[in-house]
């Protein structure tokens, strides 16, 4: 059985090293920097799941007043396809609720095929959008 709760400071290097274990970290990130940033906002939007007194899987999420976020969904490879990143899913969905957030979103990329089937598996579809971004504050 595993535990899903907010993420705490002494989790920080268990979860970057699950982050580039699932392939999610980019050279041009800084993971610890995204970490402490998310931790600075206190709203325990960003959640870990843990089993054993480990973390197995985290999801950060995000509500800026009109939509919620997801990001960061990862399940260590020896407990995917057991649930958790749907429990996970479910969890933040309820807390965006419990916000008023109306509505939530997420990023994956082209061609993570079998991740975008995952979401498509619960309900998420494609918005047909483009994701734009600017670098503000170089890391």
């Amino acid at each position: 059985m595993f535990i899903i709760r907010p993420i705490e400071n002494k989790d920080v290097d268990t979860v970057v090293e699950l982050w580039e274990t699932c392939h999610l970290t980019r050279p041009w990130n800084h993971p610890e920097i995204d970490i402490f940033r998310k931790i600075q906002q206190k709203d325990d939007l960003f959640l870990v799941a843990e089993k054993d007194h480990m973390v197995i899987a985290t999801l950060m999420g995000g509500y800026d007043g009109h939509r919620g976020w997801i990001h960061y969904l990862a399940v260590q490879p020896k407990y995917q396809r057991l649930g958790i990143a749907t429990a996970l899913i479910q969890n933040i969905e309820k807390r965006l609720i419990a916000m008023g957030c109306p509505k939530v979103q997420l990023m994956v990329r082209a061609e993570n095929h079998a991740v975008i089937q995952f979401y498509e598996q619960l309900d998420f579809t494609d918005n047909k959008v483009t994701c734009l971004g600017k670098r503000l504050i170089p890391d």
